[in-house]
């Protein structure tokens, strides 16, 4: 890639997120209720945890996972749920907009490649992920307690990178998805909570019947979850955490490849047939 066209590029993902921006501030509310309403879901699983302590601690919690904090192990799943939301939705829904607003024939029409719109699509979304995830996290540390170990912040930021660039090759992947079948909604709902869920947001996988154990273990995303849990709460981990940091530069690797490769294509699918009008 030559350095005129490198520099395109950036100035294109800039203009988008500065757009995005725009959009973002003229809705105020909404950038209050992300930082309330996951504090309204958390509560009441607090307390329903809470009725299962023994002497104050989730001793059988603590068998499954090494761990009786709870809150911490759940609201560690939460950050990172809350990524993978942000990359999906960031990415396949953005093209829905656009189908809606009906500029998605214009931007196609710019030499600035599909991916590189994504890209700067889901860039702001991320920003604010961060920011909302971080408040969350100090509010629900203020009002329910749990405890982390710190010098483990910097190890998972690190692991947390490139589960964050593999995302990138999923969300390439949902957003053909959203081309071909114009359902954005449903695909990004369904997939977003499936991966999520069986990747162990909420609970440490080991609970699950072997036949979705074996399913939630061939993901990499559940070693995400499991490799950051155990730098920040010494959780029992599925395999030594090198070993599945290791997978995950794998799955950014095979993932970023992947995920362009599928988008390319479908793109192409949608410029030969011609069916962009019809979204």
């Amino acid at each position: 890639m030559d350095t005129n066209r490198f520099r395109n590029y950036i100035l294109a993902i800039l203009a988008i997120t500065r757009k995005d921006i725009k959009v973002f501030f003229r809705y105020p509310v909404n950038a209050l209720f992300r930082i309330v309403e996951p504090i309204m879901w958390i509560t009441p699983v607090y307390f329903l945890a809470k009725s299962f302590q023994i002497a104050g601690e989730n001793v059988g919690f603590a068998q499954y996972t090494g761990t009786t904090d709870y809150m911490a192990f759940l609201i560690l799943g939460s950050i990172v749920s809350s990524f993978v939301s942000a990359v999906l939705w960031g990415m396949g829904f953005s093209l829905k907009n656009e189908m809606d607003s009906g500029v998605i024939e214009s931007n196609w029409l710019t030499p600035v490649p599909l991916w590189v719109q994504l890209i700067g699509r889901s860039l702001f979304s991320l920003f604010i992920t961060t920011l909302n995830s971080l408040s969350v996290a100090f509010l629900v540390w203020l009002l329910f307690g749990f405890n982390i170990v710190a010098s483990g912040i910097l190890p998972a930021i690190i692991t947390l990178i490139p589960l964050l660039i593999a995302l990138y090759g999923l969300g390439f992947g949902i957003a053909s998805l959203v081309l071909i079948t114009n359902n954005a909604n449903n695909i990004i709902d369904i997939s977003n909570f499936i991966l999520n869920t069986i990747c162990g947001s909420d609970f440490p996988i080991i609970v699950l019947p072997r036949f979705i154990l074996a399913l939630s273990l061939s993901l990499p995303l559940t070693y995400g979850y499991d490799a950051i849990r155990g730098i920040m709460l010494g959780t029992n981990t599925l395999l030594p955490i090198h070993m599945e940091q290791l997978i995950l530069i794998g799955f950014m690797v095979v993932g970023l490849i992947l995920g362009h490769y599928i988008l390319k294509k479908v793109e192409k699918h949608c410029k030969t047939i011609g069916n962009i009008g019809f979204h």
